[in-house]
């Protein structure tokens, strides 16, 4: 079956909505989301957006603080571009419906978190994604132009390959013609036909046993771009949140905001002694592949799964006004935060690199835009600096809605693109396949290629993750299409991708910490 849009947008966290709100004038949209449009990424963002709209901050200020917190592996003209940009981007959001917390004066309460210089973090107490997402899905249902399809999972881009021309890595010529997408309640496969796509499919979380992102973060966009041939960037740069609640019962992990820190709240190890100045002399306030570094030391030295966060000499009215949701948890596990430490512990989290785009959101795949969590836009180098992928989110949406809408009637819809052939397949007899399988590469990757690692262990991470890379190759080719099968598989291929990114940066940057290249 088919649809034909002018635009396509595969997921519908900030940089998908945005972008569809900025063309939806322009033509005919088509948002598909594999669960509810509510349920993204965006929506967990506890923290905010980093925004400099004021003296006696600066952009420059902004700019130096990005670059130190990238590891001298940011591109400065896309780092000036995009914090330039940001105070009319919050007039977007504020349009759009969205809330931010004042000060009585009617002043923006601006939050500080760590690798920033200065209070400089607009936000909606400790549920700003939530808040974001919350506006903007109210305009996308309102508008005459834009169909949201939920339910609706991506399996693959569509390029010249479908028409039987080689496509291969590194051409100049492909072109993407839309998506082929899995309806989940029917079972039936559309061929969605679009002048223009935007990638907006978030992160990969999932990739990780234990991870801050909810279980549809399964890297399905990075995946995709891989399997059309198209180029992926800096995918060794895993950002793990320092501070994820340590609750081993729960899955994922809930996010215990930067903010906290920022707040006033202090790192501490089991015998009560703060720990951060041993590591770097901003404390608990440096950037996040610094702390979550050390929470690992603190931890590999005592044997603990865990460290605190002791928030005890806070104001309790201020702390449980400021960080209601965070508050309501800790509570419902047992944990008042204005009496009692945190145990908190590090959680995959956020991926610096993705796919390649160039300052237009534009990737290496012709009429393919990507923006958010699966792109690669040359903003975070090595490390993002904390509340900065918010604000890219919507930067890149901003830059590549221009861009899409001058380019798309230059690429007409492929009638002539074929229906999926699923013809020969059947449902798999046994879940329990996919199911452990999917353990298995959360742990190897938890264990071999997390926060620390080495040659040895990511030499061993490639051999175990290319046993099941086969057998679900021919489960694939043999087993009739479901959700789970096809996230196992983003996963194992992303899993790949990471690891060969991981084995050719001989030297520790960042995100990327070999023992083996430390000097």
């Amino acid at each position: 079956m088919k649809i034909t849009t002018d635009y396509l947008i595969i997921g519908s966290g900030l940089a998908g909505l945005s972008f569809a709100l900025k063309v939806a004038d322009t033509g005919k949209v088509t948002i598909i989301t594999k669960n509810s449009l509510e349920e993204t990424n965006t929506s967990y963002a506890q923290g905010g957006i980093a925004a400099v709209l004021s003296s006696p901050d600066s952009f420059t200020h902004h700019i130096e603080d990005t670059k130190i917190a990238g590891a001298g592996l940011c591109d400065e003209k896309i780092v000036e571009k995009v914090i330039s940009h940001a105070p009319e981007l919050i007039q977007n959001l504020k349009q759009w419906g969205t809330r931010f917390d004042t000060e009585k004066n009617g002043q923006y309460d601006l939050a500080k978190e760590g690798g920033h210089s200065a209070n400089r973090i607009l936000h909606h107490k400790d549920n700003t994604g939530f808040e974001i997402q919350r506006a903007l899905c109210k305009e996308i249902r309102n508008h005459k132009n834009i169909t949201v399809l939920e339910h609706f999972f991506a399996v693959d881009l569509i390029t010249q390959h479908h028409q039987d021309e080689l496509v291969k890595r590194y051409q100049h010529d492909i072109r993407c013609f839309g998506a082929y997408a899995l309806d989940i309640r029917t079972n039936i496969i559309y061929t969605i036909l679009s002048k223009a796509t935007m990638l907006a499919s978030g992160g990969a979380g999932q990739l990780y046993s234990t991870t801050t992102n909810p279980t549809i973060a399964t890297g399905d966009g990075f995946a995709m771009v891989y399997r059309a041939k198209g180029l992926l960037d800096n995918m060794e740069f895993i950002q793990f949140h320092p501070t994820g609640l340590y609750n081993p019962k729960e899955s994922p992990t809930f996010l215990i905001s930067e903010a906290v820190r920022g707040f006033g709240g202090k790192l501490r190890n089991k015998h009560g002694e703060e720990f951060m100045l041993n590591y770097d002399e901003r404390g608990n306030l440096a950037p996040r592949d610094i702390v979550a570094r050390a929470i690992d030391s603190e931890m590999k030295k005592s044997g603990d799964e865990h460290v605190f966060l002791d928030c005890r000499h806070i104001d309790a009215q201020k702390l449980s006004n400021h960080f209601p949701t965070i508050y309501k948890k800790c509570q419902s596990i047992g944990i008042d935060i204005t009496t009692e430490m945190i145990p908190v512990a590090p959680a995959a989290h956020y991926f610096c690199g993705g796919v390649s785009v160039d300052e237009f959101g534009r990737t290496s795949i012709n009429h393919l835009y990507a923006a958010g969590e699966v792109s690669c836009t040359g903003l975070h180098g090595a490390n993002r600096l904390a509340s900065n992928s918010l604000l890219e989110a919507i930067a890149f949406a901003d830059f590549a809605a221009h861009m899409s809408e001058k380019e798309k009637d230059s690429n007409p819809i492929q009638e002539s693109i074929p229906d999926w052939d699923d013809k020969g397949t059947s449902h798999p007899e046994e879940m329990v396949l996919i199911t452990q399988s999917l353990k298995e590469v959360q742990q190897i990757l938890n264990n071999y290629v997390g926060i620390v690692r080495s040659d040895v262990r990511l030499d061993r991470a490639f051999n175990r993750l290319w046993t099941i890379y086969l057998e679900t190759e021919e489960m694939y080719k043999n087993t009739t299409l479901s959700p789970k099968l096809c996230e196992l598989r983003n996963l194992i291929l992303l899993g790949y991708i990471v690891i060969k990114s991981a084995r050719a940066r001989k030297k520790s940057i960042g995100l990327h910490y070999m023992v083996d290249y430390t000097g």
